[in-house]
């Protein structure tokens, strides 16, 4: 059964019970429903397809291991993945999106950014809290993202912007009715119109401006 409209099932990853105590009661007292929790990574995994959950919380420092790598296969169970760290820095919140995350929230944000974050998640779009937003404004300003130089095409556009949602070259092509290789193709294209050095650079640079056209 499907949480009524506006709420939200979560499932809370992270490695302190404390923690985890601690968002389940702001959750429950938002009227969010709590659908099951995890310490790590494994067990998160094992555990997220039956919960039916609708949003991951997830911290990224669980141990030994990192929330990074748990995003994937929380994507793969159809669950969107909101980043809830301590980590600030405008590299890791850029990984985070890069490998998948829907949302990113300091923990030093207030509650309501943290409750703003689930209700843009759940209604499928992106989310930054401001002082992640700060961040990523502040290494904006210090490093900005290469000038395009030359026009894109209308398709070239498209595929920068679904790079920058994170979608890979598969997704890209199912989503345009085109080949895997096309799609390759245009990246090519798009790195050396952007005067970038190769995929993984291109992948950084419309992740960057992904995330700078939400905090705009």
């Amino acid at each position: 059964m499907s949480a009524p409209a506006g709420i939200a099932r979560l499932f809370v990853i992270d490695d302190h019970p404390v923690v985890r105590q601690g968002l389940g009661l702001l959750f429950t007292q938002a009227s969010h429903v709590v659908c099951g929790e995890a310490g790590g990574g494994r067990e998160a995994l094992e555990r997220i397809g039956a919960a039916r959950a609708d949003v991951a919380v997830l911290d990224l420092s669980l141990g030994d291991e990192s929330g990074l790598d748990l995003i994937d296969g929380l994507r793969a169970a159809g669950v969107a993945v909101l980043v809830y760290s301590m980590h600030e820095d405008a590299a890791t919140i850029e990984r985070a999106f890069a490998a998948g995350a829907s949302g990113y929230v300091s923990k030093r944000d207030s509650e309501d950014a943290l409750f703003l974050a689930v209700a843009e998640l759940l209604a499928g779009r992106r989310h930054v809290s401001p002082r992640a937003a700060r961040s990523l404004a502040r290494r904006a300003q210090s490093a900005p993202a290469p000038e395009i130089r030359h026009p894109l095409s209308e398709r070239e556009g498209a595929i920068l912007a679904r790079l920058g949602q994170g979608e890979s070259n598969a997704d890209i092509a199912a989503a345009l009715s085109i080949s895997v290789r096309t799609v390759e193709t245009y990246c090519a294209r798009l790195a050396a119109k952007l005067e970038l050095d190769g995929m993984k650079a291109l992948r950084r640079y419309a992740i960057r401006k992904a995330l700078d056209s939400l905090h705009a």
